[in-house]
């Protein structure tokens, strides 16, 4: 049986079946096909892939209420974006900052993807919205460099306020490599500023600097009036909750307009005492209905065998499955709920860090050795063979 597995090249089952039951009368034949390929090496080589671990929980700096915007912050790049300078064209790259609490945007244009254009955009990110406590980004060059400074002013400065980013306490979490689905939260922002300004910059006509910032000013505000909650038709006074609402106070940012629903506002004659009392109530909305909304699964629920320290895995690299890296698993990273999310992998080549969903574990504990084969592809191979046992009689003719 194993020879007929490899004899039609690890075909599907039902041919192995088909040539078998014509010499020969197995019992419970298709079963042991089925055994024979799932011991097979090859065939779990070539079919394997990765298992998923279920989703993490929910980071605690997206369910924090009540914190100043922009205190936890996600950063990505996207572009480049060809522009007009002079006779000739230039390359620019738009940095999206996004508030994870309320998902909120604040895009920069950079001229370059070196670390000091990624400095100055943050520097104009603080002087207009605050020093964040944290920055959690992929691992680009860039982003790295950022780091590097933030942390050597940090330590120069002795926990005194950092002259860059006026906060001594404010850190840079990464990725792993490779790993962009840790990142959904501003990699989805991204697609959103994508498409508003396709149409803008999709053109013969190239823009110029000041009208690429106009045009990404625009789409920020666009995307920042994007509806968060479900939108109810019951009341034309009901409207959803959306991140302008804490950004300029209302929906279009004309006027301080006070939550649907609430009562005694009249009450407070003070300004800045209604301004308060109405950001809270946008508060109290955003833990009632938009909180039960983000702790959805949608995907990713069973539970799978986790990664472990020695384990031959295939690192999945988004080629071809015959150019995916052989390595060992040589340390295992769990995360806040005690499962594995990342690995350190030894390979040929080095040693790389990747996530456990581009990790596929081999499981090549029971090989199936190939017969040696004899003769054509007929019935002739047979020869080759060990002789078969009580369950296996060749069929009368």
């Amino acid at each position: 049986m194993v020879f007929y597995h490899h004899l039609y090249r690890h075909a599907n089952r039902w041919t192995v079946v088909n040539e078998m039951r014509q010499p020969f009368e197995v019992a419970n034949l298709r079963a042991l096909v089925r055994k024979v390929a799932n011991n097979c090496a090859f065939c779990k080589v070539s079919k394997i892939i990765p298992s998923s671990p279920p989703i993490a929980p929910h980071s605690e700096k997206r369910l924090e209420p009540f914190v100043r915007l922009f205190t936890y912050v996600g950063v990505d790049y996207f572009g480049p974006v060809l522009i007009r300078a002079g006779r000739s064209q230039a390359k620019r790259w738009i940095a999206l900052f996004t508030c994870l609490t309320i998902r909120a945007v604040h895009m920069e244009v950079v001229h370059s993807l070196s670390t000091d254009s990624c400095v100055m955009a943050v520097r104009r990110l603080i002087c207009r919205r605050g020093s964040p406590a944290v920055f959690y980004s992929d691992n680009g060059t860039c982003f790295q460099g950022v780091n590097r400074q933030l942390q050597e002013e940090i330590a120069a400065l002795n926990d005194d306020m950092a002259i860059t980013f006026m906060n001594a306490t404010t850190g840079w979490k990464f990725n792993p490599p490779a790993d962009p689905h840790m990142g959904g939260v501003w990699e989805r922002l991204v697609k959103s500023v994508k498409v508003a300004v396709g149409s803008a910059l999709d053109t013969q006509r190239k823009p110029d600097d000041e009208t690429l910032k106009t045009i990404i000013y625009e789409a920020e505000a666009l995307v920042n009036s994007r509806p968060l909650t479900y939108i109810p038709l019951e009341s034309a006074d009901q409207e959803s909750l959306i991140p302008n609402h804490f950004l300029l106070g209302s929906s279009t940012g004309n006027k301080l307009q006070p939550a649907a629903g609430v009562n005694g506002y009249g009450a407070l004659r003070s300004s800045w005492k209604l301004a308060q009392f109405i950001t809270g109530e946008f508060w109290r909305r955003w833990i009632r209905e938009y909180l039960p909304v983000i702790t959805r699964r949608c995907k990713w629920f069973e539970n799978v065998k986790e990664l472990e320290e020695g384990d031959l895995v295939l690192v999945v690299n988004g080629t071809a499955r015959n150019q995916w890296i052989r390595g060992r698993a040589e340390k295992v990273f769990p995360g806040r709920d005690g499962r594995v999310r990342q690995a350190l992998v030894g390979t040929s080549t080095g040693v790389l860090r990747r996530p456990a969903v581009k990790l596929a574990v081999l499981d090549v504990g029971d090989q199936c050795k190939p017969a040696e084969p004899s003769g054509d592809l007929g019935h002739q191979g047979l020869r080759g063979m060990k002789r078969p046992s009580h369950s296996l009689r060749r069929r009368r003719r």
